[in-house]
């Protein structure tokens, strides 16, 4: 059977950390990942078995916060290349089957981009300033912050300039929130969607998707008591759905958002080859992600629902149902998303280690049997964990704002090949990378995993396979359920069973189409998961 959806309905989508993928630029001493790096490993990709990329802002930036601090958003930073390495990737990505998707920043920009300089030069009430989100301060001197709205990376969300105002920024200080009742913003994004459509793309990951739009008093935030240990909550962690459904968020969810995203579907629809668009949108609850894909917004919505859900068979069960509920409402199909750039790596976060591993693939293998697309993040193939990065080391912005790890460890650079950093991340000269690799990823490169028919990497490249053949065209009608410890998803004529306890469980009757581990005399180990038909 044929699909009839567009490509991105079911797609299986990588995300490149372009910092991190691979270093293909000759700069002596970069150690930092670039667009020829990626072009140059593109067959990787193409191997592994996915549909589509997602790359990580490369736009020109002081990269205070790596990239996602945009300075220019019609050019590519000379640490990644320029225009005509973009080019060349997007051209070689197409000839190899490969969609790729590009990282939009829309919430905030860097505060070297021109128009944060001139609002700084020209003062307050100045139509320049009127672009960001400038207040005067409390207090008899105003040196008190507006509002008590905190940064996600910690500390205050308001910074005050030597005149004596306040603008606020939700993330770190060098990146202040655009005000999007101001028309000209709105249209200055139109204009960046529509270079980026003209260059080829294939669609956009839009960040902070539901941050766009402040309730217009910028009242405080009301912190009920049981919720002020979340005051600040780093965006590095997943989010508890109950914790975030008790909050007073008057800066996130605004209704306002929706005809952002109205616009922007009619700017795509005038492309053609189905054109997409994905939210990063961290809701509080599935019913609200829904509203960002209804049929004239945006086509898909990360379900961070699922990234954030424990390991039990319960638990992911009602994460299966909610989620598919939620977004049959919108007309739309879900999402599923293990790990990204800005949380623990799963195989860590189930527990780490032999066991992590194992239970990070058969997640995986659940995953990849649902309706809709999924995304995964770059080395999970390879079955990566969290690094724990020396202090020294670090260099997320949270780290310097809180003192808390933050987002470095699961942004390592990738092992290729070699037995000792940088595992071929760079070129020939040894710089070692950005952030240090560990010393006993060796047998965790592509070139070793690619020698061992059990490795994970050659499980991914199965598991892809597999889902190709077994649920391309398939009906979307899915049901879950927690069967004890076993999640059981039953999708067309193929069950699958995950193992979420600490016994061997029965098989179900069937042929077993593929597993995440061996199944020893047919029964179903701890940690493991199995499609059978």
């Amino acid at each position: 059977m044929t699909s009839t959806h567009p490509w991105w309905y079911d797609a299986v989508v990588y995300q490149v950390y372009v910092r991190s993928f691979a270093d293909g630029m000759p700069v002596p001493g970069d150690g930092i990942g670039d667009l020829p790096g990626i072009t140059a490993r593109l067959p990787h990709l193409r191997d592994l078995g996915v549909d589509a990329l997602w790359i990580t802002p490369f736009y020109r930036s002081p990269q205070k916060d790596h990239g996602y601090d945009v300075a220019d958003y019609e050019d590519v930073d000379p640490l990644f290349g320029d225009l005509a390495d973009f080019d060349t990737l997007l051209a070689t990505a197409h000839e190899l089957g490969l969609r790729v998707i590009v990282d939009l920043v829309p919430n905030h920009t860097s505060d070297q981009h021109v128009w944060f300089q001139a609002a700084l030069a020209a003062g307050p009430g100045s139509p320049e300033r009127a672009r960001y989100l400038f207040r005067e301060g409390k207090g008899a001197d105003g040196s008190e912050p507006p509002n008590n709205w905190s940064s996600i990376f910690g500390g205050p969300a308001w910074t005050r300039v030597p005149d004596g105002q306040w603008y606020l920024h939700l993330f770190d200080s060098s990146q202040p929130d655009l005000d999007w009742r101001n028309p000209e913003v709105g249209d200055m994004f139109e204009g960046v969607l529509r270079f980026w459509l003209d260059r080829g793309v294939d669609g956009f990951r839009v960040d902070v998707a539901h941050g766009l739009y402040k309730e217009a008093s910028l009242r405080d935030q009301v912190l009920p008591k049981e919720t002020k240990k979340a005051k600040g909550k780093k965006k590095s962690q997943p989010e508890s759905m109950v914790e975030r459904t008790l909050r007073d968020e008057p800066m996130w969810e605004q209704p306002e958002v929706h005809d952002v995203y109205r616009r922007w579907r009619k700017v795509l629809e005038e492309y053609p080859g189905d054109r997409m668009a994905v939210a990063e949108a961290w809701t509080q609850t599935a019913g609200s992600m829904a509203e960002f894909i209804r049929p004239d917004e945006l086509h898909q919505a990360f379900n961070f629902g699922w990234l954030g859900t424990p390991w039990s068979a319960a638990d992911f069960a009602e994460v299966i149902t909610s989620s598919i509920a939620a977004v049959a409402t919108a007309e739309a199909a879900p999402t599923w998303v293990l790990s990204n750039h800005d949380v623990v790596r799963h195989p860590t976060r189930y527990g780490g280690g032999p066991a992590g591993i194992a239970r990070g693939r058969a997640a995986t293998l659940a995953m990849l049997a649902l309706p809709g697309s999924a995304y995964l993040y770059q080395g999970e193939e390879l079955g990566l964990e969290q690094v724990d990065v020396p202090p020294e080391a670090r260099q997320d912005p949270s780290w310097f704002r809180t003192g808390q790890p933050g987002r470095d460890g699961c942004r390592v650079p990738l092992p290729w090949s070699g037995s000792a950093p940088p595992y071929g991340f760079g070129g020939a000269d040894g710089t070692q990378p950005w952030i240090p690799q560990p010393d006993d990823w060796a047998g965790l490169t592509v070139e070793a995993q690619q020698a061992d028919p059990d490795s994970t990497l050659a499980f991914y490249r199965r598991a892809l396979a597999v889902r190709r053949a077994v649920f391309k065209g398939v009906p979307d009608a899915t049901t879950a359920a927690a069967e004890d410890d076993v999640l059981v998803i039953r999708r067309g004529d193929v069950t699958v069973v995950v193992n979420t306890g600490d016994r061997p469980a029965g098989l179900p009757d069937g042929e077993v189409l593929i597993s995440s581990g061996p199944l020893p005399g047919g029964v179903l180990p701890p940690d493991t998961a199995a499609w059978l038909r």
